[in-house]
């Protein structure tokens, strides 16, 4: 899975629910809309708890607008598909799990 970290808040990072451009969401961004508090995630070699948020627009669209610019398949991901590529705000708690 792709994610960006964001240059302000080391404890901030961003994942998109691209699923390679299909037109539905990938069942990992459908689990996190239903539990986004306490989630578990691993980044490099730390496993840490997180919680996510679905960005709302227009700062979804200048998150992906930055990533797509550094990662070229990830806008042609935007044009294969009708629907709206979400992106998801994960707040990371710095204790280990």
């Amino acid at each position: 899975m792709m994610y960006m970290a964001d240059e302000d808040d080391p404890n901030r990072v961003y994942v998109f629910a691209s699923a390679a451009g299909s037109d539905t969401n990938p069942a990992w961004f459908n689990n996190l809309v239903e539990k986004p508090n306490g989630v578990t995630v691993e980044i490099g070699r730390e496993t840490l708890t997180a919680d996510a948020d679905v960005l709302p627009e227009p700062t979804r669209e200048q998150i992906y607008a930055v990533q797509a610019g550094r990662y070229p398949g990830l806008a042609g991901y935007q044009a294969k598909t009708s629907r709206l590529i979400p992106v998801v705000g994960l707040t990371l708690h710095r204790e280990r799990r």
